[in-house]
């Protein structure tokens, strides 16, 4: 009998959503950032998508945001030409970084005491948060705007996107340029996993899976329509993608069959992450909501209460488990 998947929907942004990412597992569970259009970026409880708090101070679309690993802060990359960095759990900001242009991408090293920036001037910045009055490390070679950087190999090594069509991948102590990949188009997405090393990048229909250390394709899917982000599960059984036409996929990652589809936003989806559990993962898109969805439908998990066939009355039988069609988190 086939289950029906509902998705937790949770509102609250005026504009698209257009980032997203989750802590690592905390003593109080873990926990979701959304970046969105509208400034303000949100912290949510990452099982049920409950709202925390809304971090305000920037002064114009938020294109990316990240916690570091235990949530204890955030950092957010913004079209005011700052990357705020703040405490996450009071949401004060703690430090305003300025930039030459729009910022698009923060991430945190694994101690919290670095932060990658990168934007619209091609540069790859580090600051060392523990001085931020000292000027950043930067990092120069990328031709265009850059989307996405992120550190890998612990914190060794930077990758980083951009729309010059490339890929690179840069060696700390040196600042030097390791490795190039290059592209037709221009790579819409990329995801780092630290657990196996492994690159997951998607441009156009296409959802690629890289060795993050030698840049060594592993394997490449195509999806039914262009793709914006895609998410690998931690025990790599199976990985998540959404895109223009409004659905989130599900493929098998070794056999790379497209297992499941579900469409539950009103505009393209712009970003979607597995939680640290692998029990769900999240979407943003361009209709103002994130949404939850399990990875195993039916099972008893933060806001979905499974129920058995026998508990149900013979009119309900084709519906597993209950949960009102649409939560508002």
């Amino acid at each position: 009998m086939a289950m029906r998947q509902t998705p937790l929907t949770c509102s609250g942004h005026t504009r698209p959503v257009v980032d997203l990412a989750f802590s690592g597992i905390t003593p109080y569970g873990y926990f979701l950032i959304s970046a969105c259009k509208d400034g303000k970026p949100m912290l949510r409880q990452g099982d049920t998508g409950d709202w925390i708090g809304t971090f305000l101070g920037h002064k114009g679309a938020v294109w990316g945001a990240t916690l570091n690993t235990d949530a204890t802060k955030a950092a957010t990359a913004a079209a005011d030409f700052t990357a705020k960095v703040w405490d996450a759990v009071s949401g004060d900001e703690v430090l305003t970084l300025a930039h030459k242009h729009i910022v698009k991408t923060v991430t945190f090293t694994q101690d919290s005491n670095c932060l990658l920036t990168a934007g619209n001037d091609k540069l790859l910045r580090i600051y060392d948060l523990s001085n931020p009055e000292a000027a950043p490390l930067e990092i120069a070679g990328h031709t265009s705007a850059i989307k996405k950087a992120l550190w890998c190999n612990n914190d060794k090594q930077i990758l980083s996107a951009a729309d010059d069509k490339t890929i690179r991948l840069w060696d700390r102590s040196s600042m030097e340029e390791v490795k190039t990949l290059t592209f037709d188009t221009s790579v819409s997405s990329m995801e780092y996993v630290a657990d196996g090393e492994i690159l997951v990048i998607t441009y156009g229909k296409t959802i690629a899976f890289y060795n993050a250390l030698s840049l060594d394709l592993i394997k490449t899917v195509e999806a039914p329509a262009p793709i914006n982000s895609a998410s690998l599960h931690p025990e790599k059984d199976f990985f998540v993608a959404g895109g223009e036409d409004f659905k989130l996929y599900k493929f098998d990652y070794s056999t790379k069959e497209e297992l499941e589809s579900y469409k539950g936003h009103f505009g393209p989806v712009h970003c979607v992450r597995f939680s640290p559990d692998g029990e769900l993962y999240a979407s943003g898109s361009e209709d103002g909501t994130l949404r939850l969805w399990q990875t195993a439908v039916g099972k008893t998990y933060g806001l979905w209460k499974c129920v058995l066939p026998e508990d149900l009355g013979a009119e309900n039988s084709e519906q597993m488990y209950t949960l009102a069609p649409e939560i508002k988190a």
